[in-house]
């Protein structure tokens, strides 16, 4: 495993959320998960964002999972659907995902941000302050084993550094129990498709940790 260049960064500015015990339930971590819900659909900390939001998207996927996915923030199909990752860049993660010899509904998915910046456009530093506690209390809530870094503003957010993507990627960080790994955005992989064998490198690195060997599966969406 790769020595980390950050430090641990499970003290968030806000006060830290604190983890269920490891032995909590499914359901339990579903009603703490919907209860911050509730927060998250009536946030005006960004007054832009919630002016323009249709739907804040706050995460999909398994209560109990070992494996976290985090993106940066919502697109246009996914504040009109209210769920993460289900534009054309979301299929190609769900497409990652089987390459990986797993099941979407095996992993949670969320974003740094809750709504979706108008325009697209890279989240604000102040932004991503707003909603770094309702994070948190996601992060607290499933307490997963690991947790891969989809882009640029994840990586940065989750480890707070300011290091670039290319220089985190192929090595394991920590936030709280959590081996963290950081990966292209599948957004990027759609504009430069070369850098798919970046991320299938990682991917193989990551499930050798956990250790499945993809060494010989083939790459999805080369």
């Amino acid at each position: 495993m790769g020595t980390p260049s950050v430090s641990d960064t499970s003290s968030a500015r806000r006060p830290a959320a604190v983890p269920l015990p490891l032995n909590a339930s499914p359901d339990e971590r579903s009603s703490t998960l919907k209860i911050l819900q509730e927060s998250v659909s009536g946030c005006v900390r960004c007054t832009e964002l919630a002016s323009t939001r249709k739907n804040t998207v706050f995460g999909v996927g398994n209560p109990a999972a070992k494996i976290l996915f985090l993106g940066e923030a919502p697109g246009a199909d996914e504040d009109e659907q209210g769920e993460p990752f289900v534009g054309r860049a979301g299929q190609l993660l769900n497409d990652i995902i089987t390459a990986c010899q797993l099941k979407r509904e095996e992993i949670y998915i969320c974003n740094v941000l809750k709504c979706r910046p108008p325009g697209n456009r890279t989240p604000l530093e102040s932004e991503c302050t707003n909603c770094r506690e309702f994070l948190d209390g996601q992060l607290a809530a499933i307490d997963p084993e690991f947790i891969v870094c989809w882009g640029t503003t994840a990586a940065q957010n989750l480890l707070q550094t300011k290091q670039p993507i290319g220089k985190l990627r192929q090595q394991f960080f920590r936030h709280g129990r959590a081996r963290v790994l950081c990966t292209y955005h599948p957004s990027y992989l759609l504009r430069n498709p070369p850098a798919k064998k970046d991320v299938w490198e990682d991917m193989k690195f990551w499930r050798l940790e956990m250790g499945i060997d993809l060494g010989n599966a083939r790459k999805s969406g080369s």
